[in-house]
């Protein structure tokens, strides 16, 4: 019994170390940036259209740090314990409506379709904000990585005693020896293009956290070339248990 509590301690303890070691270079990153490109502004007098692409640079990189941090500032809450849950009947379709809303803009930039389909009157027992969370980090993946001018297909299904949202892409795909990884901590599949999109690995780790902290499960299905199709799949509420409100947490 001692040695299983000692080995369960040490594993804790390597697994902050890499948390550690890998939250401390990805903070490294846009911090170096943000030195270059302060310290290129600053060699010699510049025009003001100058000056303002430096302020330009400077302002993504620190907007690239902000997020980072929120991410990381989330994971070590929840890790700790310390994100209460408030239990809600939630209306899924209605929930993939408001973040369809939401990412409009952001989809038009690269003539992208975002459209929800499926069922109505999918409800599930949820905490809305973790649950809403998951799905934004989902959609923004997807047209993160999805090219130009395609649909992105947020489908609201109920399967027997599941209630189910899909967020299906028309991107590159994911070589099977990725899959394992996709939703640890600062994994990417491709480093080189993650970071030029503002990637920082922790999108699909915090929707994972908030799908399982609501009772589900979170998976993929992908190959390359196919495009991927993220589910979110939680324990199904009966329509009567909606329209009696039950509320939880």
């Amino acid at each position: 019994m001692i040695n299983g509590a000692l080995a369960r301690l040490e594993h804790s303890f390597d697994t902050l170390r890499r948390f550690t070691a890998d939250a401390s270079h990805e903070l490294r990153t846009p911090l170096t940036a943000i030195r270059s490109v302060g310290e290129i502004g600053l060699r010699e007098r510049r025009s003001e259209a100058d000056y303002r692409e430096i302020v330009g640079s400077l302002l993504e990189e620190a907007e690239r740090l902000t997020t980072l941090v929120d991410g990381l500032l989330m994971l070590s809450r929840a890790d700790a314990g310390q994100i209460a849950l408030r239990l809600v009947n939630a209306d899924l379709r209605e929930l993939a409506q408001e973040v369809v809303a939401d990412f409009g803009v952001l989809a038009e930039e690269k003539h992208q379709r975002l459209v929800v389909d499926g069922e109505t009157a999918v409800f599930a027992s949820a905490d809305r904000g973790t649950l809403r969370q998951a799905l934004i980090n989902l959609v923004d993946n997807a047209i993160k990585y999805s090219p130009d001018e395609r649909t992105i297909v947020l489908r609201v299904v109920r399967r027997d005693s599941e209630a189910v949202i899909e967020v299906a892409d028309d991107g590159p795909g994911i070589e099977p020896s990725h899959l394992p990884r996709i939703f640890d901590r600062f994994y990417r599949v491709d480093e080189a293009r993650s970071r030029a999109a503002g990637g920082a690995g922790l999108g699909l780790s915090i929707a994972r956290w908030a799908v399982e902290a609501n009772g589900g499960r979170l998976t993929v299905e992908s190959s390359p070339g196919r495009g991927s199709v993220f589910s979110i799949v939680l324990p199904a509420l009966e329509r009567s248990s909606k329209e009696n409100g039950h509320r939880a947490g």
